[in-house]
This record gives C-alpha cells, sequence and structure tokens, in this order.
C-alpha cells in the first residue's frame, strides 16, 4: 500500500510518519501531485496558523490536488480546519470540502482555557465507515474548532459541544491527534488504513 502524507509549512508531521511506521506502513512525505494522486492513502495532518498553511498550499497548486483527491484522505488537527470552508484563524478561506465554518473558542468561564489542549472524551455519531469507540479517550492541542453538522462523526465537549471528526466521502478528518493518542489513535489510523 502506498500511503503519501502531505508536506506543506505545517509542524508535526513527523509524529505521523513515526506511528505509521509503528502499524508497518512506509509512508512518503511529499508535496508532488501525481505522487499524492497515485497514493493509496493520503494523510493531511499538521499544526499552524491557517491563512499561512492555505497560503502556502495555494502557491504549491496543493490546495486544488487536495481537493481532487478520490483514495481515502484523512485531515488531521489544522488539517480538519483546512478542509473546511473558511476559518476565523486569520480571516481565511480554506478547502471548503466540508462546506462549515472553523471559529475561535470562547472563554465562558475562568477555568476555560484556550488552547484546548489535553485528552478528552469522544462521543460517536452514526457513521458505518467511520467507528469510534464511544467514550474513548483522545489528545486535543487546539484554539479553533469546527462546529457540529451534518458532516460530524464525533463529538467531544469543551466549553461547547463541536467536531471532533468529520466525514465526507471520502474525506475524513479529527480535530484531534490520532499519533499522539495512544491505543485508541493507533485502532483510528488502522480503520483509516483499512477502509
Amino acid at each position: 500500500m502506498k500511503v503519501a502524507i502531505v508536506k506543506y509549512n505545517a509542524g508535526n508531521i513527523y509524529s505521523v510518519v513515526h506511528a505509521l511506521k509503528r502499524l508497518g506502513v512506509e509512508p512518503v512525505v511529499t508535496d508532488d501531485a501525481a505522487t499524492l494522486r497515485s497514493a493509496d492513502r493520503v494523510l493531511f495532518p499538521g499544526q499552524g496558523e491557517a491563512s499561512q498553511a492555505m497560503s502556502y498550499l495555494r502557491q504549491h497548486g496543493l490546495d486544488e490536488v487536495i481537493r481532487s483527491l478520490r483514495q481515502p484522505v484523512l485531515g488531521i488537527c489544522i488539517g480538519q480546519q483546512l478542509m473546511c470552508r473558511h476559518s476565523e484563524e486569520g480571516d481565511t478561506d480554506c478547502l471548503g470540502i466540508f462546506p462549515v465554518d472553523v471559529l475561535k473558542f470562547q472563554p465562558t468561564r475562568h477555568e476555560d482555557k484556550v488552547p484546548h489542549m489535553g485528552w478528552n472524551e469522544l462521543r460517536t455519531m452514526s457513521d458505518e465507515r467511520w467507528k469510534m469507540e464511544n467514550g474513548s479517550f483522545v489528545y486535543f492541542v487546539h484554539s479553533f474548532y469546527v462546529p457540529v453538522c451534518e458532516f460530524t462523526s464525533a463529538v467531544t465537549d469543551y466549553i461547547i459541544p463541536f467536531s471532533a471528526a468529520l466525514h465526507r466521502d471520502n474525506f475524513f478528518a479529527t480535530q484531534f491527534h490520532p499519533e499522539k493518542s495512544g491505543a485508541v489513535g493507533e485502532h483510528i489510523l488502522r480503520m483509516f488504513l483499512e477502509l
């Protein structure tokens, strides 16, 4: 199986590489359109700032490449946010794969810290192809979130309920980091590879 990871100006890509290697997969990290299109699976992970990330994707033609992919694609963290229509972070137009906007957390109590950082619980929605254990704990680091919408496949509560995972057609996304979420995250990555 050929697995490609989108190379762009975002951090945290190599923790995903190491997680895949633990599953016996040797991914290629690339910004080459032909390599991405010919891969059996594509991962779009990262941590970073939305406007800078989208600027890089547009300059390198990767925005059109990602939209055009027909194999299973998994966005992680900012990858999920960039797959949405628009982000409040830098007032940024994104890829529009999921027609929903990314919003900034607005703390309502003293104990509400932003960014949301650490382990939190998943509540699953009905989605046969994206099975996650209800009540599983996964690892988050983010200040922006995707509201619950028709494409939400898992929900987490922090300040408000938000989309912990999304699914539309061949596009899957998680706000949390499966590569940093222990056995649960490993299970999710394996499910993605086996789709």
